[in-house]
């Protein structure tokens, strides 16, 4: 039964998938505009975060669609197929959950943050004025 299971959902998201990622393309929010020198240093504080996330999730898509409009340039993994990324997710975050950000401060302490409405809080709190 959980093969039965599983196949159907693969499926759904094989046929699902690309209607999504076009509905991601064709709402893309337009980027907040900041003066070169403060876009520079938002872009160096994203270097500390890295989205862990599946490319079809409606959630992570949320989530991407937000670093747009603040315009961030955030690393983001793809943790959806077993593999190093995956491993990283689990290993470091605990669970194999997206959408997760991985933020490391600069005495290098990491914090793994879940669920895409505490995602979209933190980088408005922290990105939105900047």
């Amino acid at each position: 039964m959980k093969t039965v299971v599983r196949a159907f959902f693969k499926t759904l998201r094989v046929i699902l998938g690309p209607f999504m990622l076009l509905g991601e393309f064709v709402t893309r929010p337009k980027g907040m505009s900041r003066p070169a020198a403060s876009q520079a240093e938002v872009d160096q504080q994203c270097a500390s975060i890295v989205l862990y996330q599946y490319k079809t999730c409606p959630f992570c898509i949320k989530v991407r669609q937000e670093m747009r409009r603040l315009a961030l340039n955030v690393q983001k993994l793809d943790a959806q197929q077993p593999g190093a990324n995956r491993d990283d997710l689990v290993n470091g975050g605990g669970k194999a959950k997206v959408p997760c950000l991985k933020i490391t401060d600069p005495a290098g302490n990491t914090q793994w943050l879940y669920e895409s409405g505490e995602i979209i809080k933190y980088l408005r709190s922290r990105f939105a004025a900047a």
